[in-house]
C-alpha cells in the first residue's frame, strides 16, 4: 500500500534522508522507528505531500506522490507531531471544518463529525470548546481530522507523544481499531514498549537510511546476536549462580553467560540442545525453578542497530 524506494531529501548542506527504501503491506500497521533526527518526520511529510523529495520515488496505493499529489492527499490522512487546534472551536464545529476543507458534501458533514467523535470516544465532548480539552481528547480529535474524508493509509508522527499511560493504551486501542476497519497505517514513536504491542511490521532508520524492515518477529530475530536463555534457581545466592555460569561457559554452542540480578543468562547459537543444559544442571544438584527463552525485544533491537553514536 505504501512503497519507498531510493528517497533521498537535503535541506540546505543538511542531508535529512539519505537512501530510505520500505514497503507497507495493505491493511498492517508499520513502526518506523529511528533515533531523533534520522529521518522519520521528512519520510512522512514526503509520503503526505508536504515536502518534496530529491530523489526516488514515493507511492501510496501505486499513485506516485510527486506525480498526483492530490489524488495521494484522498487517500492519506496524516496526523502530524505538533498540531494546530482553532480553541474556539467546538469539537464538533472543529471537525466539521475539516470536512470543508476535505470537499466533504454539506449535507454529509454533520454526521460525518458526529461519528468520528464517536469513533475516538468523544462523543459526550461534541459541544465543547476544544481548548477545554485535557491532552489526551486533543490528540484523539486530531486523529479524527485525519479521518474525515475517510482515508484508506493513516500516517501517524508520534501520536502518543506527551500522554499519560491511560491516554497511551487508549490511542493504541483506538489505533488497532481502525486496523480493524481496514486502515494500513504508518506510525512512529519513540514509546517502543508499545509499538512492539501495536506494530505488526517495523522498520529502523538511522542516520537517513534504512537499516532493517520486515515483519516485527522477523526483524527482531535477524537482530539478535543468538538465542537467549534463563536460568532461574530456587533459592539463588552468588556462589550458586556463580557455579551456573562455569558450568556452561565453556559448552559447545554457548556464546556467553553471565549473572543478572538474581538469574543466570546465556546467548547460544541456534543449533544449542537446551533440553541438554537442563538435564546438566538437574544432574548437578542444581534446584532451577524455571528455564526458558528469553524473547529479544524492540528496545534491544533499537539499540543494536543504531549503534551508540547518539546521545
Amino acid at each position: 500500500m505504501i512503497s519507498v524506494e531510493q528517497l533521498g531529501k537535503r535541506y540546505g548542506r543538511q542531508v535529512a534522508v539519505a537512501d530510505v527504501s520500505f514497503s507497507v503491506p495493505k491493511g498492517e500497521i508499520f513502526g518506523f522507528v529511528g533515533p531523533n533526527g534520522a529521518g522519520k518526520t521528512t519520510t512522512i511529510r514526503v509520503l503526505a505531500t508536504l515536502t518534496p523529495a530529491d530523489r526516488g520515488r514515493a507511492t501510496v496505493g501505486g499513485i506516485a506522490v510527486g506525480e498526483d499529489p492530490a489524488a495521494v492527499r484522498a487517500l492519506v490522512g496524516y496526523m502530524p507531531d505538533f498540531f494546530g487546534v482553532y480553541d474556539r472551536l467546538t469539537s464538533e464545529e472543529y471537525l466539521e471544518f475539516y470536512a470543508a476543507c476535505h470537499g466533504v458534501p454539506r449535507g454529509r458533514r454533520r454526521k460525518v463529525a458526529s461519528e468520528l467523535l464517536e469513533l475516538v470516544d468523544l462523543g459526550d465532548r461534541r459541544e465543547a470548546q476544544v481548548d477545554t480539552l485535557s491532552r489526551g481528547m486533543k490528540q484523539r480529535l486530531c486523529l479524527a481530522r485525519a479521518l474525515v474524508h475517510d482515508p484508506s493509509v493513516l500516517l501517524l508522527d508520534e501520536p502518543a507523544s506527551g500522554l499519560d499511560p491511560r491516554a497511551r493504551v487508549e490511542m493504541r486501542e483506538l489505533i488497532q481499531e481502525l486496523r480493524r476497519m481496514g486502515k494500513t497505517i504508518l506510525v512512529s514513536s519513540h514509546i517502543l514498549p508499545e509499538l512492539e504491542e501495536l506494530c505488526t511490521w517495523v522498520g529502523f532508520i538511522d542516520r537517513g537510511r534504512m537499516v532493517a524492515v520486515g515483519p516485527m518477529a522477523d526483524v527482531r530475530d535477524r537482530v539478535a546476536s543468538g538465542r537467549r536463555l534463563r536460568v532461574d534457581l530456587v533459592q539463588p545466592d552468588e556462589d550458586s549462580l556463580l557455579h551456573v555460569t562455569e558450568l556452561v561457559r565453556n559448552r559447545e554452542g554457548v556464546v556467553d553467560a553471565q549473572v543478572i540480578d538474581d538469574h543466570v543468562e546465556l546467548t547460544v547459537n541456534d543449533a544449542f540442545a537446551d533440553h541438554e543444559l537442563l538435564a546438566l544442571l538437574v544432574n548437578k544438584g542444581l534446584k532451577v525453578r524455571s528455564f526458558g527463552v528469553v524473547e529479544g525485544d524492540l528496545s534491544e533491537a533499537f539499540m543494536r542497530l543504531t549503534g551508540d553514536h547518539h546521545s
